[in-house]
């Protein structure tokens, strides 16, 4: 859950947003590493009146300037690959979940279960409870089995949405007429909040997601007590 001031990311719930996170101070460090090497050469440069007359016309300061930077790219490129294809393996999910969105609410379908279906509505400011967040609390939440592989189809039923949870390293657009799918797993318990990442209409922020990851035995409970509720 992201805090006010906060700097960083939301702290990692599924392994690839912990490679994500990885990667992203990976960059980083390369960035502020060339840019501290560029602000020395331009200080140097400004502040000095002596002149290295071999390094006017070298031969081997160019081959450096043009290998260097190729090799700082693969350094950047490969693990970067790495994590795409990461992000887009489907391995034997345990669970299947149908998200659609509308305008503006979510509907999730369990797919594995005959009759598993419901609506996930933002609860208005006057009706949340003590320690609910404002635009981030759902009246039904997406309750998932921790440690084990989810895949989530996403569709829309009339606009563009997006359906996005930081913590958990996934985003993916909802078009209509159009089935992406995505997979993660939860390495922790807990309760993960999103919302909607494409402009999508006037309530555009006012449809919220939220994934709640509970022990496999509380999942069992909650999903008997969704169906009997049906």
């Amino acid at each position: 859950m992201a805090h006010p001031t906060q700097l960083g990311f939301q702290d990692a719930a599924s392994p690839v947003m912990e490679e994500l996170l990885h990667f992203h101070d990976h960059a980083l460090m390369i960035v502020f590493l060339i840019s501290t090497m560029v602000l020395y050469i331009i200080v140097a440069m400004a502040s000095t009146n002596l002149t290295n007359k071999l390094i006017l016309d070298s031969q081997e300061i160019e081959i450096v300037w043009t290998v260097l930077p190729a090799v700082v790219l693969i350094l950047i490129a490969l693990p970067s690959l790495r994590i795409l294809y990461l992000m887009d393996e489907i391995s034997d999910p345990h669970l299947t979940i149908k998200a659609m969105g509308h305008q503006w609410y979510w509907s999730y379908e369990y797919t594995d279960y005959e009759d598993l279906a419901f609506d996930s509505y933002m609860v208005p400011t006057q009706d949340l409870a003590p320690g609910q967040f404002r635009l981030l609390e759902t009246d039904h939440r997406m309750v998932i089995p921790m440690e084990s592989p989810i895949r989530v189809l996403i569709s829309a039923e009339d606009v563009l949405h997006s359906w996005a949870v930081p913590s958990l390293g996934v985003k993916m657009d909802a078009v209509p007429g159009r089935l992406n799918q995505i997979s993660f797993m939860t390495s922790r318990p807990g309760v993960f909040y999103g919302q909607c990442s494409e402009i999508c209409g006037a309530n555009h922020s006012f449809m919220p997601i939220v994934v709640e990851a509970v022990p496999l035995e509380h999942f069992q409970d909650w999903s008997s007590f969704m169906l009997e509720d049906a």
